[in-house]
């Protein structure tokens, strides 16, 4: 498919093969857990290049320096279960930022997402908010995530994922155009069941060994 202008695909090598290894379904979960954490770092790396910064000084055992702070406050939103994989990973990068929950379901008689925990940080509508979930499959999730978020006041929103299906493509920027996504590959499709393919699998399971 010819992605839209918001969706920007994060092709750094080093991603590249991480992303691959996460793939393999020889890899263990302790392996997986490891690995989404590591390609969260890298990818949240891409994802904040352009931010704004302001100047400051610090003095260093010699002299004064003039240095860099970021602008704006950092909040990250983990979808639960599949997203908590990938938070402690931007949180190396950027110990600073604050974290808030979403849990999100799909009604089994509905097929509507039901947001069933909300946890945000108070004052989030100041900051950059970035939504994390492994998949962006159907795009249910993402979207109503991102429907509560806005609710807050919060105007600087960015969603970070491993793996993006077209179907949730299509879905997340029909529904959120001024919302930038980043990830690491664009797949085929969905499959009967709403599994990406070739994806890599259920992550909160691989994540979690509940498989």
């Amino acid at each position: 498919m010819k992605l839209p202008e918001q969706v920007h695909v994060i092709s750094h090598p080093l991603v590249q093969r991480k992303l691959t290894l996460a793939r393999d379904i020889r890899s263990t979960s302790d392996i997986f857990r490891r690995l989404l954490g590591e390609i969260a770092m890298l990818m949240a790396y891409e994802l904040t290049r352009e931010y704004p910064v302001d100047p400051v000084e610090v003095r260093t055992p010699l002299a004064v320096a003039t240095g860099a702070d970021l602008r704006r406050g950092i909040t990250l939103v983990p979808i639960l279960r599949a997203g908590l994989g990938m938070a402690d990973g931007i949180l190396q990068l950027v110990p600073q930022a604050r974290v808030g929950y979403l849990g999100i379901y799909r009604d089994e008689t509905t097929l509507e997402p039901v947001v069933y925990y909300n946890k945000l940080p108070p004052g989030i509508a100041e900051t950059d908010v970035i939504v994390i979930d492994p998949m962006l499959a159907t795009g249910g999730s993402c979207t109503a995530a991102i429907d509560v978020i806005k609710q807050t006041g919060a105007k600087s929103i960015k969603l970070l994922c491993l793996v993006a299906a077209p179907e949730g493509i299509r879905k997340l920027v029909k529904a959120h155009p001024d919302v930038m996504v980043y990830t690491a590959a664009v797949d085929s499709h969905l499959n009967e069941n709403g599994y990406i393919v070739p994806g890599l699998g259920d992550a909160g399971d691989r994540l979690f060994g509940t498989q």
